[in-house]
């Protein structure tokens, strides 16, 4: 289970840094904007950035099948103190 946490931030920090990299790419043309590049470009980046919003609801739903079945604990402060 923990290979997996693991595995699912590194997808999560992949797919924030791909949307970066796609948000600060610049065009190799200027032109007007609106052009095709810049709607290309936002396609990318907002695909990304689904893709991060998406490893990021599974990892939290993992998360909380792996607490119900057992594989995890929580711990922490107890309640009432």
């Amino acid at each position: 289970m923990k290979y997996f946490v693991m595995f699912a931030f590194v997808l999560i920090i992949g797919s924030l840094g791909s949307a970066l990299f796609f948000m600060m790419r610049g065009n190799k043309q200027r032109g007007p904007q609106g052009t095709l590049s810049d709607q290309r470009k936002s396609a990318n980046m907002l695909r990304a950035l689904a893709l991060r919003v998406g490893f990021s609801i599974i990892l939290f739903v993992c998360i909380l099948v792996a607490w119900k079945l057992g594989y995890i604990q929580p711990t922490g402060i107890p309640a009432g103190a």
